[in-house]
């Protein structure tokens, strides 16, 4: 039976991760939602034979993770034995490199990051970019994700668009969705609300993201995993997590 594409990133729920004891009773609420699969994200330090045994008593599959570029940069191997372990082929990054970012070395790190994401692909694993907003500014005539993506190796460095951040920037995720097709094989999913006035978060479906159209782009460009995640909830993150699951659900995402 083929797994459900409906993923969810731990980051929402991060409060509840912080040790061993709330990282299974974590799991074990995401499962009983529903969700399939999860990203690890913002865990506290754990076994990852031990994480793996949690996520199999849950019937949950570790679909990606979020780890420092410093960590793939230097550490390749200890990377690929981890994400071994766990039954991950989705390491990803949640954003530029401090050093470049605050250097303005945006083609030195698309450079730079796909060796990087060559040595991991040498042990099987596909590097996953994340974007911002910020990276929606110029730099000269291209925006700084233009460049990630123009000046980068197509054949490892990939994408893991965030749709909030997106529309959040003044982009389009359908475009980009389309203009990156099979560089993306991971996607956050995150809907935008106006709430006093200011751009905010809101569960899959309860804000003004064109989900059909979010959805007809990823399965054209045959996306495997749909992650959502809600940075900042204004409910239980779980019941956040629920109603993004039912949503989508309703949606005819399977």
């Amino acid at each position: 039976m083929a797994h459900s594409k409906i993923a969810a990133q731990l980051y929402t729920v991060r409060e509840f991760t912080q040790n061993p004891k709330d990282i299974a009773e974590t799991m074990k609420k995401v499962a009983a939602i529903g969700y399939e699969a999860v990203q690890l994200s913002a865990l506290a330090p754990m076994d990852p034979t031990e994480l793996r045994k949690i996520c199999d008593g849950e019937g949950l599959t570790v679909c990606a993770t979020h780890i420092p570029y410093e960590r793939m940069r230097d550490d390749p191997e200890g990377v690929i034995e981890e994400h071994e372990i766990l039954g991950c082929k989705y390491p990803a990054i949640g954003g530029m490199a401090k050093e470049y970012r605050e250097a303005g070395k945006y083609s030195e790190f698309a450079k730079d990051a796909s060796e990087v994401a060559k040595k991991l692909a040498e042990g099987g694993l596909t590097f996953g970019y994340h974007n911002h907003s910020w990276e929606l500014a110029k730099a000269g005539d291209r925006t700084i994700l233009q460049i990630l993506y123009e000046d980068s190796d197509p054949e490892y460095f990939k994408a893991e668009l965030d749709t909030y951040w997106l529309q959040h920037g003044g982009a389009s995720p359908v475009a980009w969705i389309n203009w990156l097709g099979d560089r993306s094989r991971i996607i956050h999913f995150k809907d935008m609300i106006i709430l006093d006035g200011q751009q905010t978060y809101a569960e899959i479906g309860e804000g003004n993201l064109d989900w059909p159209g979010i959805i007809e782009a990823c399965e054209a460009a045959g996306i495997e995993w749909y992650i959502v995640e809600q940075d900042t909830c204004q409910r239980d993150p779980f019941e956040s997590l629920k109603i993004s699951f039912d949503n989508l659900k309703a949606m005819g995402v399977e």
